[in-house]
Order: C-alpha cells, then structure tokens, then sequence
C-alpha cells in the first residue's frame, strides 16, 4: 500500500477565510451614508494596459462627511478613472475639474439603502460561492487520495466531514456578516 497522506485543512481554511476576507473589503466600500476614502478600493482602472486600484492612479481623500475627492496624478488619467467610478456600481457621480474629481456622496434614501443590500447579497453569494469552490477541490483531493491508495474509504469519511464543518462554519460566518452589514446598511 502507498504511504498515508492526509488534506492540508489548514489549507483548505486559509483559503476559505480568503474569500471572508475578501467579502469583509467589499463590504466596505459599500457605504451607509458617510464619505469613506475606503469606497473606492473596490474601484479597479484600466490603466497602462491593465487594471489597478484608484489609489494607485491618484490620491483618495474624504475632506467632509459628505465629499470624496480623488487627485488623479496623470492628467491623461482623469477619464479613465471617471470611467471607472460611473461604472462601479457605487451609484456616485464624478464632477471633474482639472486633475481632481469630486464625488458628491447623496443622502441615502429608502431605495438606495433596499440597492445596496441587494448589492452586499451579491458579494454575499460570490464569497460563499468561492468557499463551495475550495470545498470542492478539497473533496476532490481527498477521492485522488484514496483512489491512489494513499488514504481509506474510512480516512476520506472523516476527512469529508472535516472539510464540509468547515464550511458550514465559514459560510455561516459570511451569512452573519451579511446581516450585520445589512443591519447597519438599513439604519437611519
């Protein structure tokens, strides 16, 4: 018989906590009302022939409570970052002047709120999508494993169970996450 192997679950968590991490950046640019220079991390431009963060083309600011300013560095940059921003999905509308873009951040209303908890569900389900994704390839392993003889039908049981507590435990973690930040979305 091969030599015993077993799955890296430290692994297999990493890489699922990757995906709450990732979900926790989202969730902050998705704003309650206040001007944060962390809303435009999502923002990805399309600059020098590939895409890169806003705070890489410019300097992000948030003067007032209710303004974000972006110093575009490269004057042939300042559409491309305008671009950038209309098509965010932020709901934000760019006034351009010169190289420094102001984004006037709008009272939330009702229907704006309802948007973005309908958007934070959507980052809600690609994280947990990309926790089923690492599951997967987890599974996977642990049937390579015991096909090739490294691993029994009984050690691929305890492992399946290991790795599906896992992510029970992660995606409930990303469905609480969603109702704090739909709670705090809400809230008037």
């Amino acid at each position: 018989m091969a030599e015993p192997r077993t799955l890296d679950i430290g692994d297999v968590e990493r890489r699922m906590r990757g995906a709450m991490a990732a979900l926790k950046q989202e969730f902050v640019g998705l704003r309650t009302g206040r001007a944060s220079a962390s809303l435009l991390d999502p923002v990805m431009v399309e600059a020098y022939g590939q895409s890169m963060p806003i705070s890489q083309v410019g300097t992000v600011n948030a003067p007032e409570a209710r303004l974000i300013t972006v110093q575009v560095w490269d004057k042939g940059m300042v559409s491309a970052v305008d671009k950038a921003i209309r098509s965010s999905g932020l709901g934000l509308n760019p006034n351009v002047d010169g190289t420094l873009i102001r984004l006037p951040i709008p009272e939330l209303n009702e229907e704006r709120r309802k948007e973005l908890t309908k958007i934070a569900a959507k980052y809600t389900e690609q994280a947990r999508i990309a926790v089923r994704n690492v599951r997967r390839d987890a599974m996977d392993e642990l049937k390579s494993l015991e096909k090739d003889g490294h691993m029994g039908q009984d050690d691929h049981k305890s492992w399946s169970e290991k790795v599906q507590k896992l992510t029970d435990a992660i995606i409930g973690e990303i469905d609480g996450a969603l109702s704090h930040k739909e709670a705090e979305i809400m809230q008037v």
